[in-house]
């Protein structure tokens, strides 16, 4: 049984699980960097230990100081969190071999779905509607262009190791096709250490719309409904909600059905979340993604579901049944989450890092507060930029709204600049207020 969690994180997730393990009674260790040896994680952590300088690389990511951290404290299990190293396969397979848990999914499914190509096929396989393009890797420019002549443009090229738009190029006509594959292929290089790309038919303006799932050792999963996450700059998220207000009833049980069947095909056993691309004109949606871990945005399901998705993330790696079925699962009302980052939005979300003179967090009925940070405490510059997660709930999307409006008034962060003024301007936009919003939104309205 676990008994005592060494988080391999740090900022607000590292909080949101230490809170999580700590309703359940279990111990928890947090290793940090140099540079977050004052952390709120590390204040309210029963240990913590210093692993490294604060490059992530010496740090965060230098898993051999992590599990050696691990053994030391001795403790039962390892939680990634996000980022960093949580859907890195050898890391959960050095846990494992340690006979240290990793509290994620099997190293073989982080490894495969990792893999954005091998997903497509292995989706597909499973009766999963994949976006039509190349059946997995393209090794040449020659095999480009084949694929293109049968699907024909606009396409868009994907690093198969990729993420948050790395490797990944538009192409509207064939004289942009050969600077952009290899365009592609080198950045996919530079972020991940791997060239490989695929191609897929490219669905301008599609909404970005994920299910959340869970799913333990004994052939079981469910899914907590859908969030729409369509609001993004550069295919970073910005702004979340659940459910989606432009995806209808019987579009919602269809998502809601195959993403158990794409969880239950890989023998899925954790939190996760399978993306999908949306076309709100013809209701067509099309497999993109699965992340192996938990997201940032898990809060609004949280808040429609009741169900606390870290608990049962650090249940299942205990080897526990779901004591949920589908149809325990209901939705109420609705929720948003905006992300507060240390960030100019008038000088092109450069990030502001620096410390933080004045902190006033907002309250009431409905308003959830999930950060790392504290008046006085200093941001590292080394890091993500987000500072905390302002999620509200409401019994209706309006009332949601109108309480995130108030929710983002009262947040007061002096000393560096945040996002809170880019939010308060997008849920008075039109276009945001009907729901009709797609992924192109920052850009035709804050480009």
């Amino acid at each position: 049984m676990i008994s005592r969690i060494l988080i391999a994180n740090r900022g607000e997730i590292a909080v949101r699980i230490i809170r999580a393990a700590r309703e359940l009674g279990i111990e928890t260790v947090l290793v940090h960097s140099t540079a977050d040896k004052d952390s709120l994680a590390v204040k309210l952590a029963d240990r913590s230990v210093c692993i490294g300088p604060p490059p992530a690389a010496e740090s965060y990511l230098f898993y051999q100081n992590i599990l050696a951290a691990a053994q030391g404290v001795k403790a039962d299990a390892i939680h990634p969190g996000y980022g960093f190293l949580a859907e890195n396969p050898l890391f959960a397979e050095a846990c494992r071999a340690l006979r240290i848990v990793f509290i994620g999914p099997k190293s073989n499914v982080i490894r495969r779905m990792g893999d954005k190509a091998k997903a497509k096929e292995l989706m597909k396989e499973a009766g999963v509607p994949v976006v039509p393009g190349s059946d997995g890797i393209i090794d040449n420019l020659e095999e480009a262009h084949k694929i293109v002549e049968q699907i024909g443009f606009p396409v868009i090229i994907k690093a198969s190791a990729g993420g948050g738009g790395k490797g990944m190029r538009i192409v509207l006509e064939e004289s942009e096709l050969e600077k952009s594959y290899n365009y592609a292929a080198n950045e996919a290089q530079q972020a991940f250490g791997d060239a490989r790309v695929y191609i897929e038919k490219y669905i301008s303006a599609p909404k970005h719309i994920e299910v959340q799932i869970l799913g333990d050792r004994h052939g079981n999963a469910v899914h907590l409904f859908e969030r729409d996450c369509s609001i993004q700059r550069r295919h970073q998220k910005l702004l979340e909600e659940a459910p989606s207000p432009l995806v209808d009833k019987e579009t919602r049980l269809k998502m809601g059905e195959i993403a158990v069947r794409a969880a239950l095909s890989v023998e899925y056993d954790s939190t996760g979340t399978i993306e999908f691309l949306y076309n709100p004109r013809t209701k067509d949606f099309y497999f993109m993604e699965m992340n192996t871990r938990i997201q940032v945005e898990h809060p609004v399901s949280e808040e429609i579901t009741g169900i606390d998705l870290i608990k049962y993330q650090i249940r299942i790696a205990n080897g526990e049944e779901l004591d949920i079925k589908q149809e325990d699962i209901k939705r109420t009302g609705h929720a948003i989450e905006c992300r507060i980052n240390a960030e100019d939005p008038d000088n092109n979300f450069n990030p502001n890092p620096g410390q933080v003179t004045q902190l006033m967090v907002p309250g009431g009925p409905g308003v959830r507060v999930d950060s790392g940070v504290y008046p006085g405490y200093k941001i590292p510059p080394y890091y993500d930029s987000m500072v905390a997660k302002l999620i509200t709930k409401g019994g209706s999307r309006k009332e949601a709204i109108e309480r995130m409006k108030r929710a983002l008034d009262e947040f007061c962060i002096e000393g560096i600049k945040t996002t809170i003024p880019f939010h308060k301007v997008v849920l008075k936009n039109k276009e945001f207020l009907s729901g009709r919003y797609t992924t192109d939104f920052v850009e035709k309205f804050f480009s």
